[in-house]
């Protein structure tokens, strides 16, 4: 579950780095209203989400991993229980 919470906080670092420097941009060259705020935030999360798939493969790979790991496990215990039972 390590692996889980690391690719999730960078997941939202990568969002709040993104909607950051557009927040810094929009105040720039736009005049800034809860509606300009709004767009900035959704675009910061569609941008992050395209860059999250590219700078963050490694980290999904090892989330998926040990997720694919933990299921082999309980499928592995449940397995071992069915054929005690039968057993008995």
């Amino acid at each position: 579950m390590k692996a889980f919470w690391r690719y999730t906080l960078a997941r939202l670092s990568v969002l709040a780095v993104t909607y950051l420097l557009l927040w810094g941009i929009g105040r720039t060259f736009l005049e800034f209203d809860e509606l300009t705020n709004l767009l900035v935030l959704l675009a910061a999360m569609i941008i992050s989400s395209v860059v999250s798939i590219f700078l963050l493969a490694g980290m999904r790979e090892q989330v998926a991993l040990q997720l694919q790991e933990r299921a082999e496990r309980m499928t592995s215990r449940i397995e071992e229980s069915r054929s005690a039972e039968d057993v008995d």
